[in-house]
């Protein structure tokens, strides 16, 4: 992460740069990927002092927060436990999105489980098959092996649009595609 600290209207101590550094080494905890932070502490002669800090993270994602306060150490402190609170938030908003449990899919998970809950009632085998393609078939080539072929058979092949769709030979003899 590269840093930066600034003074603007305000000549910057040696005590205040350690300061505001240390306060910005504390950001490392919550394992995001900040690429920069920067620290701009200014001094107005009505609000005191304003403390500044821009955090760029690798998504693109870019968070300010903008403190007064008559002394500057008390505004760093209250600017950085804001920028805390602004990071966790979005840190937990990334981990929120995995889905932990099968169930937390929705109404299609439970659909499924109900299907398996019925097979599982009915004691019925299901034997998986292995789909061998070495690789995609065009239309031709896919009614060619479906004409091949004496049983009903899925061939799976890309068609003009660059879409995946399956061809079957049905127990009338004739061809569907999906």
């Amino acid at each position: 992460m590269k840093r930066s600290i600034t003074g603007r209207h305000f000549e910057l101590t040696e005590a205040i740069k350690n300061y505001a550094e240390a306060a910005v080494d504390v950001l490392d905890k919550y394992n995001l990927d900040i690429t920069t932070a920067n620290t701009v502490i200014s001094k107005s002669e009505k609000k005191g002092f304003t403390v500044e800090f821009i955090v760029n993270l690798k998504d693109k994602n870019t968070i300010v927060i903008t403190q007064n306060d008559k002394d500057v150490y008390a505004a760093i402190d209250l600017a950085i436990e804001r920028l805390k609170k602004s990071l966790r938030r979005h840190a937990d908003k990334i981990k929120g999105h995995r889905i932990t449990s099968f169930k937390d899919l929705g109404t299609e998970a439970e659909a499924v489980m109900e299907q398996l809950d019925y097979l599982d009632q009915n004691d019925a085998d299901i034997v998986p098959m292995d789909l061998v393609l070495h690789k995609p078939m065009d239309f031709d080539e896919a009614i060619d092996a479906l004409k091949a072929e004496k049983k009903r058979q899925f061939i799976v092949f890309n068609d003009n649009d660059g879409l995946m769709r399956v061809m079957y030979k049905r127990a009338d003899g004739k061809f569907g595609l999906y």
